[in-house]
C-alpha cells in the first residue's frame, strides 16, 4: 500500500517540502558546477582571465536585458550600449575607479544626447525620458556594478589577494542563494514581498542569513585572514544586497510577464538570472575591502 505524504513526513527524518523546487535539480546542479569550475579557473589565473569572464558575462546579461526591453517597445541603442558596458569594464583595469567613472559618465552623456536626435533634427524624440532613464538604469545595474567585481581581482589587502576577495563575496552570495532556496522550498510559508516576488519567503530569507553569515565568517577567517566577526557583518550585508538584487530583477521580469531573462543556461534561465544578486554584492564587497585596506594603512 502506498504511504501518504503526511505519513512519510512523520516517519522520515526530513519534513516534506512545502513548495515545488520549480526546476530540474540535476541539470541545475551540473550547470552550476560547470560555471563554478569556470570561475575557479579564472580566479587561479588572475585578472588576465577574470576580466574576460566578467566581460562576457556583462555582454550576455546586457544582451538579455536589452532584448527584453526591445520586445516591449523600448527604444535604446542596442549594440552601442553593449559597447559602452564593455568600455566600463575594460577601462577599470588600467585606470581602476577613475576609468570606470569616466566611461560611465561618457556613456550617460552619449545616451542622453543621442536619444534627443534619435529621430533626426526635425522630429521630436518619442518617450525620451522613459527610454533615457531606463538606459541609465541598465548601465548602472549591469556594467557599473559588475566592474567592481572585476576590480576586486587587483585589489590586494595586506592579508590576502584579490582572488581571495572575489571568492569570499561569491561564496557568500552562493551560500545565500542555496540557503534561501532550500529553506524556501522546505519551509516557505510567509511571502516577503508578494507584490514583487510571490515565491520569496521570510523563511527563505532566514535560510539565506544563516548560510550567508556562516560562510562570511569562515571565508573572511580562512581566505582573507581577518577577524571572523567582520565576516559576519560582510555575510549579512551581502545577503541583504543579494536579496534586494534578486527582487529588482523579479520586478523587472514581472512588469514584462516573463519567468527568465533567457534560456541560455539550462535549468537556470539566463545569465542575468544567475548574477542578479552578485552585482550589488560585488560593489558592497569592494567598498568594505577598500575600507579595511584604508583602516589598516
Amino acid at each position: 500500500m502506498k504511504e501518504s505524504r503526511s505519513t512519510w513526513s512523520l516517519r522520515g527524518h526530513l519534513p516534506y517540502p512545502k513548495n515545488d523546487a520549480g526546476r530540474d535539480l540535476r541539470v541545475a546542479i551540473l550547470v552550476g558546477v560547470l560555471l563554478g569550475a569556470l570561475v575557479i579557473g579564472a580566479l587561479l589565473i588572475g585578472p588576465v582571465a577574470w576580466y574576460p569572464v566578467v566581460s562576457v558575462g556583462v555582454a550576455v546579461a546586457m544582451w538579455e536585458v536589452l532584448s527584453r526591453l526591445r520586445e516591449n517597445s523600448y527604444s535604446l541603442p542596442f549594440y552601442q550600449m553593449i559597447f559602452m558596458g564593455q568600455a566600463m569594464v575594460w577601462l577599470s583595469w588600467p585606470f581602476e575607479l577613475t576609468g570606470l567613472v569616466t566611461a560611465f559618465v561618457a556613456s550617460v552623456l552619449i545616451l542622453m544626447f543621442g536619444r534627443l536626435f534619435h529621430n533626426g533634427r526635425h522630429s521630436a524624440p518619442q518617450n525620451y525620458l522613459r527610454d533615457m532613464s531606463v538606459g541609465v538604469f541598465v548601465l548602472m545595474w549591469i556594467p557599473l556594478f559588475a566592474s567592481f567585481a572585476a576590480m576586486l581581482s587587483h585589489l590586494s589587502t595586506p592579508w590576502a589577494s584579490g582572488s581571495a576577495s572575489i571568492a569570499t563575496f561569491m561564496l557568500c552570495v552562493v551560500a545565500s542563494d542555496v540557503g534561501g532556496y532550500a529553506a524556501g522550498v522546505m519551509f516557505g510559508a510567509h511571502p516577503m514581498a508578494p507584490a514583487v516576488s510571490p515565491k520569496k519567503s521570510w523563511e527563505g530569507f532566514a535560510g539565506s542569513v544563516l548560510f550567508g553569515i556562516t560562510t562570511g565568517a569562515l571565508t573572511v577567517h580562512f581566505l582573507l585572514h581577518d577577524d571572523w566577526r567582520i565576516g559576519i557583518v560582510l555575510g549579512l550585508g551581502l545577503v541583504i544586497c543579494a536579496t534586494l538584487g534578486d527582487l529588482v530583477e523579479s520586478q523587472f521580469k514581472r512588469e514584462f510577464g516573463i519567468k527568465d531573462m533567457s534560456a541560455i543556461l539550462p535549468a537556470h534561465g539566463g545569465v542575468m538570472d544567475r548574477i542578479d544578486g552578485m552585482l550589488p554584492a560585488a560593489m558592497a564587497t569592494w567598498l568594505l575591502i577598500n575600507a579595511l585596506v584604508q583602516y589598516s594603512s
